[in-house]
């Protein structure tokens, strides 16, 4: 591991143990923790009391100049996700979707004609599926199949560096 790595590292230990030790002191703050159902209530409860525990071990800020890398662009205001193609085809295309603490309008479903498959390049994502009490859960890796007209919405998307997410759309059949 390199020294600015080990750095970044202890950094976010540090900001973790004070939030530790904070939620120790006020049992109402525990209690807010205990009520937390997912990594982004976490981060979203320690960025109100002033921690940034969000990033992820590893993950960096990829250089915006770069145009070879899938991490690398320009970052999205927060609340907002910037698309952009990468291929498209006849019936097909291929997106690269950069969110910063994006979320669904509320009421907002989306309802697509075309099916979607999606794989997080960075960050994670909070889902929700209409008829579906579970939320899903996405993190760095993680992959879904929204079969077209499948009511989905996007409850919390990442804070800097964002979530990254690689989406494929497509007509016609969809082997479910």
């Amino acid at each position: 591991m390199a020294e600015e790595q080990l750095q970044q590292f202890l950094a976010k230990i540090q900001q973790l143990n004070a939030f530790v030790a904070l939620s120790e002191a006020q049992p109402a703050l525990r209690q807010a923790l205990r009520d937390c159902n997912s990594h982004h209530e976490v981060v979203a409860l320690a960025r109100q009391h002033g921690f940034e525990i969000g990033r992820r071990w590893g993950e960096g800020v990829a250089e915006p100049t770069s145009t070879r890398s899938l991490l690398a662009g320009p970052m999205p205001p927060e609340g907002e996700e910037l698309a952009t193609v990468l291929l498209q085809g006849d019936g097909w295309r291929l997106e690269r979707i950069h969110s910063n603490r994006a979320t669904s309008p509320a009421g907002f479903w989306y309802e697509q004609a075309e099916h979607e498959w999606v794989l997080l390049l960075q960050g994670s994502a909070l889902m929700a599926f209409e008829g579906d009490a579970d939320l899903v859960e996405l993190n760095r890796g993680d992959q879904i199949l929204i079969p077209s007209g499948r009511r989905h919405r996007v409850l919390a998307t990442d804070a800097v560096p964002g979530t990254l997410w690689l989406a494929l759309f497509w007509s016609g059949s969809c082997a479910d």
